[in-house]
């Protein structure tokens, strides 16, 4: 069962951005291949991290805030982060309740979006995204002792940071890299000079689409020890993909993980509503394109992550089906993943076959 067959999963910003409940069908629920893992609160964005031998996860906290939709997703107004856990998939989740408010940020002005956390040294690194007061996206970062905080979040915002989706990835050889960007109202697309302009600026649909970030953490790893780098995604023929490949071109939703000494860069197309990926040889890239990881969801958007535990590879990601399709109340979900020989995914369908 295809996006084309459930109304939630539309094909236009416009339409997205004015789905209400009203409007949007209560699905059933015994379509979906998976359910939520958490229902008491609306979750969406999951990053995972095996800590300790149990899964964690930080994901968005969607709420209903009363703000009007539109184009730059403004009703997607969240203002702090649950910590989740479980000892097994399939196993019953523990909410470890607020990590973090957005009234303890001193710099922030609104949105907490997708956050990220990272383990080093006995400390655990929380990193999420947030207007200043100026209203323009940087990243923050916030220090707990435990993985589930509380956490406490540094005066200023990583300097050199800006837009959304911080994704945290630890190599073999200890060095941690943040990867991170989103465009639209992700504001990616309004630092194409190196400097904030506060009016967007897409390439024209044959040039090279917009980039993802990269930079290396410096040891502390609370700021960057480079000057942020393009993530480069090629296509089959060596290329870099075009702003107009809306089916393979990033969005949104940088993660990064590691299978057989290959690195898996994965991403969402955003308005095309699928999650892909690209492998290359070296934390920076280039990717070269290989496929689908996730057909479209229940909703307009997706973000996910991707994580070992206990020998097996699971995927999460988030959909609309507790909201019944509405776009900013949203519900994490969990899938295995699996590889064929030659290392490439086998995609999934969030549904199940008619």
């Amino acid at each position: 069962m295809r996006r084309s067959r459930l109304a939630g999963a539309v094909a236009g910003a416009q339409i997205a951005a004015t789905v209400s409940s009203a409007q949007a069908p209560k699905p059933d629920v015994s379509k979906f291949l998976t359910q939520p893992l958490v229902s008491a609160i609306y979750t969406a964005d999951p990053a995972a991290h095996v800590f300790d031998g149990r899964i964690f996860i930080y994901p968005s906290h969607d709420i209903d805030a009363g703000v009007p939709p539109d184009d730059a997703g403004s009703h997607f107004a969240m203002r702090d982060y649950h910590v989740f856990s479980m000892d097994a998939v399939g196993g019953p989740v523990t909410d470890h309740g607020v990590a973090l408010d957005i009234k303890n940020v001193p710099w922030a002005g609104r949105q907490m979006w997708a956050p990220d956390a990272a383990e080093k040294g006995g400390k655990y690194y929380l990193y999420f995204p947030v207007k200043d007061k100026q209203d323009v996206f940087r990243i923050g970062a916030a220090i707990a002792d435990k993985p589930w905080g509380p956490f406490t979040a540094q005066p200023e915002p990583v300097k050199g940071s800006y837009s959304i989706d911080p994704a945290i990835f630890k190599d073999t050889d200890g060095q941690y890299y943040m990867y991170f960007g989103g465009i639209w109202g992700g504001q990616l697309q309004r630092w194409a000079t190196g400097s904030y302009v506060a009016k967007d600026a897409y390439p024209a649909n044959d040039q090279p689409a917009l980039t993802p970030k990269i930079a290396a953490m410096r040891a502390d790893m609370l700021g960057f020890s480079e000057k942020p780098r393009d993530v480069v995604i090629l296509d089959e023929q060596g290329k870099p993909l075009t702003a107009g490949d809306n089916n393979r071109r990033f969005f949104e939703a940088s993660w990064m993980h590691k299978y057989r000494g290959k690195y898996y860069f994965s991403y969402s197309t955003g308005d095309t509503h699928f999650i892909v990926y690209a492998t290359g040889d070296s934390p920076y890239g280039p990717f070269t394109y290989r496929g689908r990881i996730l057909e479209p969801v229940l909703g307009w958007t997706n973000h996910h992550s991707i994580v070992e535990f206990k020998g097996k590879w699971y995927l999460f990601y988030h959909d609309c089906q507790l909201s019944g399709g509405q776009t900013h109340l949203r519900n994490v979900k969990v899938v295995e993943l699996k590889y064929r020989e030659d290392g490439t995914i086998v995609p999934i369908d969030a549904y199940l076959a008619d």
